[in-house]
């Protein structure tokens, strides 16, 4: 390897090591105020109603909940009407729903089996039947169980209601709504006292993890105030840790929403965010996590919305708390209807793109270029490849002989590239001797001998550079491929995060608690391939530094590769095997010494065209020498 390639190398090390600290999850924590359950919740249902009346509104509105709930809760009178009198302050007409017990209902096919309250007429829990939750005992064994989503105690999925009646906002997560199940479809009815009614409806199909979800407002234009949209969901929801490697899901999990004329778009990943997005058209919203989601896509727009993600400690039992409200606009009429598609499950590439509207957003295989090669390019490889081979572990083995083969054109040229300076071999020598102790002039000479030679001393970079945004590309895409979720290979038990071959008991700073062996084995294989394939170069040309930074870069990457998904690390070995076995062949059967000689020799003959790249940087090293020389006359005159 010579200098230029090993000025090639360090600067692209250093770009990727500033990417991967862009884009690596921090270890920020922050301090969560722990308060009693119902404080919580009033709290909230405060924050929200904030966003519709006014602040000395919500805050009076709040009081009389409080006083209400205390005074409710003090009456011993068996007398019904006495307690819906005094509950009418806090819901209006709808003040008799106050009062009941609550109940459980399921919704279930082979997916997915769905728990509702009448209680709000909302979920309480998920039970994802085809997957599992994999974690970390006390004793560092990898243990999986049931995968549970929505089950949270503290979730909220309520709607307020601003009423005509002193403005009062009706929280249903508080209201016992009636209950209707036929068949697969489960219908919630809160009924008012002029006979009107608020009305969810779900339905579950089979084969789907998608609901179809259907509000109602019937009869209620006398009673809702005359706005665009005087319904907002207020949805609050402790996402569970799903995955092993946290600091991974911690990193993918966010509140992605899309606006209608936009691209969608999401909250930081890595810190606490809002996104206020009042009067700007929803298509969808989506709390995700790293492999799965809960999503509302509306049939038509929601009016508007406001996100947020709420970072928790690390040591905490939940991952992070996502926060949504959206406006749901409603016409004034007798009868309104609201549609919706309730996604619960995983992020399976084909189902979210079933749904549409762009909905493949929130697999997180990132953006711009990068993002497009992983989910048109690789991904439909990928998804190819498996379903002819059937293992994902087989499929990386494959997938990564596929691209050193497209990509064998340009490594055909950097090894050529590289003989053809190890041609040079001989000339570069008589070159140093003659101009021994000064390096600016061998330089120069050195750019003289490669343009009269025809070598392009970047011809050996280059390929490199040109490979940069697949490997950016597979960095995002195994960790956000559900494929390779709890895939065995080898001796990795989940290809999506870190193998381990043995748990250190301790932390490591910037490299973690335990050792992967892919990483290991891929940082041996890199020493090997740097150094049989710097072993018939002229190295003396290169300085000592650099010649060992080419070996001190595989024990740095080591910490950043570490903690990386396996899948990555297992693609990196086998790309090292291959380009080893690319070397030996290339070298020992395809490229001949005496026709590369020779070919040098033929373009040393050849007239040399004016200007180019070598030709401006001749000149740039000519006019270092004519300053340096000017200098040193200088200090000769003093």
């Amino acid at each position: 390897m010579d200098r230029n390639t090993a000025i090639g190398i360090v600067l692209l090390f250093i770009l990727f090591v500033v990417w991967v600290m862009i884009n690596s999850p921090t270890q920020e924590e922050l301090e969560q105020q722990r308060i009693e359950l119902e404080q919580q919740r009033l709290l909230e249902e405060a924050e929200v109603a904030d966003t519709l009346i006014s602040p000395m509104e919500a805050e009076a509105d709040t009081q009389v909940r409080e006083e209400v709930i205390r005074d409710t809760a003090a009456v011993t009178s068996p007398d019904t009407t006495a307690r819906i009198q005094q509950m009418r302050a806090l819901h209006g007409p709808f003040a008799a729903a106050a009062l009941g017990k609550e109940e459980q209902t399921v919704l279930e096919n082979d997916l997915v089996r769905i728990v509702f309250s009448n209680r709000g007429g909302q979920i309480r829990e998920v039970w994802i039947k085809n997957y599992l939750r994999s974690f970390l005992s006390e004793d560092n064994e990898e243990l999986r169980d049931s995968l549970f989503m929505m089950d949270h105690e503290r979730n909220r999925f309520e709607y307020f209601l601003q009423l005509r009646q002193n403005n009062i906002m009706v929280n249903t997560g508080e209201l016992y709504f009636d209950t209707q199940l036929n068949g697969n479809t489960l219908t919630f009815r809160l009924p008012a006292e002029n006979g009107g009614y608020f009305e969810q409806r779900y339905t579950l199909p089979d084969d789907t993890y998608a609901l179809d979800y259907e509000l109602n407002f019937v009869n209620l234009q006398n009673t809702l105030v005359n706005d665009p949209a005087p319904v907002s969901l207020n949805w609050i929801n402790y996402l569970n840790k799903l995955e092993q490697n946290t600091g991974y899901e911690r990193y993918f999990s966010t509140v992605y929403y899309k606006a209608e004329s936009d691209r969608s778009s999401y909250c930081s990943c890595r810190g606490d965010d809002t996104e206020n997005k009042d009067d700007t058209p929803l298509r969808w919203i989506s709390h995700a996590n790293q492999f799965f989601n809960s999503s509302l896509v509306a049939e038509q727009p929601f009016y508007g919305g406001f996100m947020e993600t709420v970072m928790l400690d690390e040591e905490a039992d939940e991952l992070k708390l996502l926060r949504s409200r959206l406006d749901i606009p409603i016409s004034m009429g007798s009868q309104s209807t609201f549609n919706m598609t309730f996604y619960i499950g995983p992020n399976e590439f084909d189902r979210l793109q079933a749904i549409g509207h762009e909905l493949t957003d929130i697999v997180p295989f990132g953006w711009s270029i990068f993002g497009t090669i992983n989910r048109w390019v690789i991904r439909p490889l990928f998804s190819f490849l498996f379903q002819v081979i059937g293992h994902p572990g087989m499929v990386i083995l494959v997938l990564t002989f596929i691209v050193k083969l497209v990509l064998y054109p340009l490594t055909y040229k950097m090894l050529y590239s590289q003989a053809k300076m190890g041609a040079l071999k001989p000339h570069m020598e008589k070159l140093r001797e003659k101009l021994k102790g000064d390096q600016q002039k061998l330089q120069m000479e050195t750019m003289k001998v490669y343009r009269e030679f025809g070598v392009n001393p970047l011809g050996g970079c280059m390929p490199m550079v040109l490979q940069m945004p697949i490997w950016f590309a597979l960095y995002r895409f195994f960790p956000a491929s559900i494929e390779f979720r709890q895939a065995s290979f080898l001796w990795a038990s989940d290809l999506s995060s870190y193998d381990s071959i043995v748990y250190l008991g301790f932390n490591i700073p910037f490299y973690g608690a335990h050792v992967s062996l892919f990483t290991l084995l891929w940082a041996g294989t890199t020493v090997l391939y740097t150094y049989y394939n710097t072993k018939h170069m002229d190295m003396n040309a290169v300085n000592p530094m650099m010649k060992n930074v080419q070996y001190f870069m595989p024990i740095m990457f080591l910490f950043f590769f570490n903690s990386f998904a396996a899948g990555l690390t297992a693609y990196l070995f086998f790309s090292n095997i291959f380009n080893i076995g690319q070397i030996i062949a290339t070298k020992n059967f395809i490229f001949d010494d005496s026709k590369i000689r020779a070919k040098l020799e033929e373009n040393k003959k050849k007239p040399k065209k004016k200007g180019g790249f070598q030709a401006r940087l001749e000149e740039v090293l000519k006019e270092q020498q004519r300053v340096a020389e000017e200098r040193k006359k200088k200090k000769s005159k003093k």
